[in-house]
């Protein structure tokens, strides 16, 4: 799968230890910054390079990695096409994907390790959207209609 992926500073750890990670798997990652922890950075300008990729195709899915996953996924949702979430667990890596065609995963650089972080990636990238249930599809719909301002 081709992935794009962003940290600000407080996420560049977790960032450059899983872009090794996904490459070793076999994914194409394309990572769209930070060079450094030492470079501060702020994460509604890392959201809106991963959203912007997303939307634009430059990759099927994102990783968004910043302090606490939180900002960085209030920051993604701003962006039209973008249905981001912070998991910290499988189930929702996972199930956001196939209930709700997540495709931004952000996490929170301190507030989960690398192997949690694999695990979680893991379950992203492996979810498939389920397109064969009306309710996932029915609530899709309604979350594009109140993007769209319908």
């Amino acid at each position: 799968m081709k992935l794009v992926i962003a940290a600000d500073h407080a996420g560049f750890d977790l960032k450059q230890h899983l872009i090794g990670y996904l490459r070793a798997a076999g994914h194409d990652v394309l990572d769209l910054g930070v060079e450094s922890a030492a470079t501060r950075s702020d994460y509604p300008e890392i959201a809106r390079r991963v959203g912007t990729a997303v939307v634009a195709g430059a990759g099927e899915r994102g990783i968004l990695i910043c302090g606490s996953g939180v900002g960085a996924s209030i920051a993604a949702n701003k962006i039209k096409g973008v249905y981001a979430a912070i998991c910290h667990d499988v189930y929702s890596a996972a199930q956001g994907v196939q209930h709700d065609n997540m495709n931004v995963l952000c996490l929170g650089g301190k507030v989960i390790g690398s192997i949690t972080a694999e695990t979680l990636v893991t379950a992203f990238v492996g979810a498939s959207f389920n397109t064969t249930t009306e309710r996932y599809l029915r609530r899709f719909q309604q979350m594009q209609a109140i993007e769209n301002g319908d």
